[in-house]
């Protein structure tokens, strides 16, 4: 059965689909009880959503550790979890968090307000990738009592921005475990203790991650579930063969590739569903090591968008399930988007000149230009896309050599080591341009943070765009700022977005509780259960 997808539908406006409720059918309801078997083609390193907020971590941590909101297809957007409202105040300088009663971290301890404080002042702030830039301003958190957090902060603070932020950089950790400990190094980040619906179990490198229901969550009567089991099924064709098998329920981030959908919907007791990503708008991206002395050339980086034919891109790559991008904003985000940008047609014989006017011609064997290309190995879409640009560079005289790793290979390389000349990366809109895009264009990020700047871009104007937008409360303002970011972004490119995509879950018709949030794969699933 083929549950809410279409080719060219996938990429709907956000704010139509956060506002529909229509959800994939369910005939039967869920039994108490039972283990879900989901396929995971990856392992990260590390398992702390507080200090890397990637959507790898939270697939599997996020049933464990919760943020004080979770994203809803309800009014306001908004699902509280360890918060149960906030209120910011006229001037921007505070906000303040309502926590939730009787909550308990898993080893039973109670949760407080304490728990929160320490959160945002010693890992959101200063370690987390996306908590370093939208929390730069926060001077300190205030704990009146036991479920009262007050953030305060130097410049004003827009309260859109911190409700759209929740779901994404909130996580919060036990102040008990962490405290007086390098929390980059905590053992709790490998086997983490949260208040979330589900308890660490184990990991086994290359087989599984096993989580157990947790019978004190604080929401009566939930999990559903005894037991998630992740499998570490690398191989998608392998992810597609079990579900067929009936051993996976779950196959998520279009973990079945593109090319077998139209068969596999046809599978009595498979489902391909596209809800439940609607709020996690990825973008096929071309990361530049600025340090790299061609690259920091201008001409050199029009040459590259000029020689990529994005059309082919989204019809080989993805099938039809991408559009092509214009920038670091998707066009499916109805507020922050704007079409009025440069673009960069397809044009070799462009891209050839440019490439000459930069210094750069063809040599005997008509190469100009040799360059490390890595592609992140997260995703087959990455990798395609970084075999494409290898044959379509080479079409404009630049040797762009693949350099393959696993994903903590990849990391290091680009994040830390910056090893490389041209990355492929799968970066994410999050509701706001201050929500993990900002953090790839704004300079001064320190070395070893994830999904951020490491190309060692640096360019005053963009900078003060996104310092000047942090702090502004008017909407309205705060829109035109991203609208200039973008012009500004597409005419220098520090990075070369090339599509806007979406995913697919294929899902056995005995789960229930699928896609009920537009964060649904990297959200808790309590809800979620097994019917008969």
């Amino acid at each position: 059965m083929l549950a809410t997808i279409s080719r060219r539908g996938v990429l709907t406006g956000t704010a139509a689909l956060l506002g529909s409720t229509a959800l994939p059918c369910r005939a039967r309801a869920a039994a108490p009880g039972g283990r879900l078997i989901v396929a995971a083609d990856s392992e990260p390193r590390q398992l702390n959503p507080a200090i890397v907020a990637s959507n790898g971590v939270f697939f599997i941590t996020s049933k464990v550790i919760e943020p004080l909101a979770e994203a809803s297809y309800g009014p306001g957007g908004l699902r509280p979890l360890l918060a149960t409202g906030w209120e910011g105040s006229e001037d921007g300088h505070s906000v303040t968090f309502t926590l939730r009663e009787g909550v308990l971290w898993h080893d039973g301890t109670p949760f407080s307000s304490a728990d929160v404080a320490f959160s945002a002042m010693e890992v959101w702030k200063p370690l987390q990738n996306i908590g370093r830039a939208l929390f730069a301003n926060l001077e300190a958190v205030e704990t009146p009592d036991a479920l009262t957090a007050i953030f305060r902060f130097s410049q004003p603070m827009p309260l859109q921005l911190i409700a759209n932020a929740l779901p994404v950089v909130s996580s919060v950790l036990p102040k008990h475990l962490y405290e007086g400990t390098d929390i980059a190094t905590n053992p709790a980040n490998a086997a983490p203790i949260g208040t979330g619906p589900f308890r660490w179990g184990a990991h086994r490198p290359g087989e599984y991650y096993l989580l157990r229901g947790n019978d004190s969550y604080w929401d009566k009567g939930l999990p559903l579930l005894d037991e998630i089991v992740y499998r570490v099924l690398p191989d998608r064709a392998a992810a597609a063969s079990s579900l067929e098998a009936g051993e996976v329920h779950l196959a998520a981030f279009s973990a079945v590739p593109l090319s077998d959908l139209d068969r596999i919907a046809r599978v009595p007791g498979l489902e391909v569903v596209t809800k439940g990503y609607e709020a996690l708008t990825y973008q096929l991206t071309i990361e530049i090591n600025h340090r790299t002395e061609a690259l920091s050339k201008l001409k050199v980086r029009q040459a590259i968008a000029h020689a990529i034919d994005r059309d082919f891109v989204l019809k080989t790559i993805f099938l039809g399930y991408a559009e092509a991008a214009t920038g670091p904003v998707p066009a499916n985000d109805p507020t922050f988007y704007t079409p009025d940008v440069a673009t960069y047609p397809f044009d070799i014989a462009t891209a050839r000149a440019l490439l000459d006017e930069a210094g750069y011609p063809e040599g005997p064997d008509g190469t100009r230009l040799r360059l490390r290309l890595l592609p992140a190995p997260y995703f087959s879409e990455t990798r395609q896309f970084g075999d494409y640009l290898r044959q379509a560079l080479a079409a404009i005289g630049i040797d762009a050599r693949i350099e393959p790793h696993d994903a903590a290979g990849h990391i290091r390389a680009v994040y830390t080591d910056h090893a490389f000349d041209l990355a492929i990366a799968p970066t994410v809109f999050r509701a706001d341009p201050a929500i993990s895009t900002t953090i790839l264009l704004r300079s001064g990020m320190p070395p070893g943070v994830p999904f951020s700047n490491q190309g060692g871009y640096a360019d005053a104007g963009i900078d003060a765009v996104i310092d000047e937008a942090l702090v502004t409360l008017d909407p309205a303002a705060r829109v035109a700022l991203y609208r200039k970011l973008q012009r500004l972004v597409a005419a220098d490119l520090p990075i070369i977005n090339v599509a806007d995509w979406s995913f697919t879950s294929v899902v056995s018709d005995r789960v229930t509780g699928i896609a009920t949030n537009p964060r649904w794969v990297v959200s808790n699933w309590a809800d979620t259960g097994l019917s008969q």
